[in-house]
């Protein structure tokens, strides 16, 4: 009988020991959301064997799609009140010290808003700390897994604001706790258009290894490349404004360059690669019939596929998907109640904003009084019947203070990055098919995340667009998988045989 009170030293050569027999690496992902890093990291050769996450629609989605809708696994799971070992006994995972050889995810960045590294080492060292500074609890219940599991690897995702969050690098305090506690540690900014995923989307990424496996760490190489938009270079140099300054950055040796990508490399995946082969859904003409109408979006409408055959290489991996594979129909390519704006949508040009869209909506409102003027009708500016008339045609929001609110997809480039906040109006990504004239479907925007069509979102629309705009697209997480598991194998190799002879003393 294997004794289960193990020094870190001996779970760890267990770990290495078990993963030289064969077996293959498993994964808690924390902060799971529905899956996307869960899916990178089963395509890459992973087993997911658990993960934490309190919405209940994300928590339920990645139950379903990772372990068959076991109810254990659908749960929706509070990691601060959820103790590790609560969640072995829960899901039948064995002994703590052997449950997990991987720990990944994304724990949100205002934690530890204004905690600096003193705090931060504080409230790590004190149990209890968390009672007495609430804001640090999320970040600190996932370096408390980290200690409970003792994992031979460890990535954290979040956003470049986390290299400079309130003055801060919270990416390099995370960093030395982590070194503190065994583990060699660098990060880095990705760019998930240089990885096959048809979106601009820029994400700090940090791998963490056991110092017995590895005394290096490898960030994946870009296979696409594209000119990434002025906006995105400048969020990334306010990231990286504190790494330049001074004193700052002769303490910042976490952080490394991200490998290059270079014009020599295939082009990114364009939105018009990524969805085209999706059926066409006309809002104008589903408003007209009735089938459009306010409520919530279920997903138990089936709609075929079609016959198109021409689709292209991306659109492919999303209908084929191992283990995910396309439905005979889809239930989720479902879309807004917008009935005020689609005939907006279909005057917009390729890449228009908000301020083209509200003078589009004054022409519209120009035009529409001409025509009641043409008719004998009157419509005077100031009256009510203006008012009227111009709240059905013209959106409310203030020119000036949402320039980047609205967004017509550019169907030869990859879309912007998908947000959270598609739940609430999906106005950042409208069709560029003007025939089409709307915002992007559910399954539309699962597409830009590289999520396969196999994959189930629970839930209805907007819970849906939620889950999908926080996700780690799975194309992004697989190529960081793929590196770990490279140097997991490599880290093995090193260790083998220094392995066979530590864990004769875990038995």
């Amino acid at each position: 009988m294997r004794n289960l009170n193990l020094t870190t030293k001996q779970a760890i050569a267990y770990k290495l020991a078990r993963l030289q027999a064969g077996d293959m690496p498993r994964v808690l992902d924390l902060f799971a959301g529905c899956g996307g890093l869960s899916l990178g990291f089963k395509t890459a050769g992973f087993d997911i064997a658990a993960a934490i996450e309190i919405d209940p629609d994300a928590a339920r989605s990645h139950g379903i799609n990772f372990h068959n809708g076991r109810e254990e696994h659908c749960k929706a799971r509070d990691i601060i009140t959820t103790h590790p070992e609560d969640l072995v006994r829960e899901l039948g995972l064995g002994t703590i010290n052997e449950a997990v050889d991987v720990i990944v995810g994304g724990p949100p960045c205002q934690a530890f808003a204004r905690v600096g590294r003193p705090k931060l080492r504080e409230i790590d060292a004190h149990p209890q700390a968390f009672k007495h500074d609430p804001r640090a609890q999320l970040y600190l219940e996932y370096l408390r897994y980290v200690e409970a599991f003792q994992p031979l690897a460890v990535l954290v995702e979040n956003v470049p604001d986390v290299l400079n969050h309130g003055g801060q690098n919270i990416a390099e305090e995370i960093g030395e706790v982590l070194e503190s506690k065994g583990y060699i540690c660098r990060y880095t900014l990705l760019h998930a258009a240089f990885y096959g995923v048809p979106q601009m989307r820029q994400r700090m990424f940090l791998i963490a290894y056991r110092r017995e496996l590895t005394d290096q760490i490898i960030f994946p190489s870009p296979t696409h490349w594209v000119d990434v938009p002025a906006g995105y270079d400048g969020s990334r140099a306010v990231a990286l404004k504190l790494l330049k300054k001074g004193e700052f950055f002769e303490n910042t040796h976490n952080y490394v360059e991200p490998p290059e990508a270079t014009a020599e490399l295939i082009p990114a995946i364009t939105v018009e690669q990524a969805i085209s082969d999706l059926p066409p859904v006309y809002a104008r003409e589903l408003l007209k019939s009735g089938e459009l109408r306010r409520g919530a979006r279920r997903f138990d409408k089936p709609i075929p596929y079609g016959k198109r055959s021409n689709y292209s290489t991306y659109a492919r991996l999303m209908r084929t998907w191992p283990g995910f594979e396309a439905p005979e129909s889809l239930m989720d390519h479902v879309i807004r109640y917008l009935p005020r704006d689609y005939d907006l949508f279909a005057r917009l040009n390729p890449g228009d904003q908000y301020p083209e869209a509200w003078k589009h909506a004054h022409n519209m409102l120009a035009e529409r009084i001409s025509q009641l003027q043409s008719e004998g009708i009157n419509i005077i500016e100031g009256t009510s019947e203006y008012e009227n008339l111009k709240n059905q045609i013209v959106p409310p929001y203030d020119v000036n203070k949402f320039p980047n609110k609205w967004r017509k997809m550019e169907a030869d480039k990859p879309a912007r990055t998908l947000m959270a906040h598609l739940g609430k109006d999906g106005y950042s990504h409208i069709h560029y098919d003007s025939a089409q004239a709307r915002t992007i479907s559910v399954r539309e925007a699962a597409r830009l995340q590289s999520f396969p069509d196999g994959f189930v979102f629970s839930g209805t629309m907007n819970p849906a667009f939620r889950q999908i705009g926080n996700s780690v697209p799975p194309l992004m997480a697989r190529a960081l998988a793929t590196t770990i598991i490279q140097q997991l194998q490599k880290g093995i190799i090193k260790g083998e045989t220094k392995t066979r002879i530590e864990t004769a003393s875990c038995v």
